[in-house]
């Protein structure tokens, strides 16, 4: 008597034993363009240089003197020439007098009292037999030394630091402007905290995407029906 039982997809080879058929696996996922994720990783290096460096501009040029008592200024003549050219940007702290020493880069004022000031080199320092002491400048550039002695009240700071091509953007900032570079620094750092978040929620976004994609593909395979073929045994 013969008896048929179903069994799974079998395939004959030619000349062979008969084998079993597999599973299509999935289909691989689309290789992302590489050139859109050179431009986008480009793209985001532009905006966080963009983001750090108004950033850094805020704090040397507001946070930093601002905490210190110090007081950033533009250099406009050429009188310290090499040292401290045109457009400099010259950061300037507080000083006691009698802490001054030949060779410091100080900031005087030309009257007492009056806004007007002078960033010079301290060449001579004298005293009187009250006490009192007078300090001489002079510009690295210049030939001959500064008019007038500077007494102690006139001394309103010595140089602390100083950055090239900043002058300019220091004038923009603390003269007629002073609130752009704060308003530019908190807007840009706040396009960078909704870009971090919309970058990280995107990636999420694409990494559950990809996830389900694979569980589809794998349950396609469990639950493809198979075909049904028929073998004979026979039962003696």
């Amino acid at each position: 008597m013969t008896t048929l039982t179903s069994g799974p997809s079998m395939r004959r080879r030619p000349g062979g034993s008969p084998r079993a058929r597999h599973a299509a696996r999935p289909a691989a996922p689309p290789v992302r363009n590489g050139a859109l994720a050179v431009l986008r990783a480009v793209g985001v290096g532009l905006r966080t240089g963009l983001v750090l460096l108004v950033a850094g501009l805020a704090v040397v040029l507001v946070a930093l003197p601002k905490a210190t008592g110090s007081v950033p200024l533009s250099v406009l003549t050429q009188s310290m020439e090499p040292t401290l050219p045109p457009g400099t940007l010259v950061v300037v702290r507080p000083v006691a007098p009698e802490d001054v020493r030949i060779g410091d880069v100080v900031t005087y004022q030309l009257e007492s009292g009056r806004p007007e000031v002078v960033t010079h080199r301290v060449v001579a320092i004298r005293s009187s037999s009250d006490g009192t002491r007078q300090f001489v400048f002079r510009g690295d550039a210049n030939d001959a030394v500064d008019a007038e002695p500077v007494i102690p009240a006139q001394i309103r700071g010595a140089l602390w630091y100083s950055l090239p091509w900043l002058g300019t953007v220091n004038q923009v900032v603390n003269g007629s402007r002073p609130w752009l570079l704060p308003l530019l620094a908190g807007l840009l750092l706040a396009y960078g905290a909704v870009m971090i978040v919309t970058g990280t929620v995107s990636t999420v976004r694409r990494r559950r995407r990809r996830a389900r994609r694979r569980e589809r593909g794998v349950d396609h395979t469990r639950r493809r029906p198979q075909q049904q073929v028929g073998t004979a045994s026979r039962v003696v």
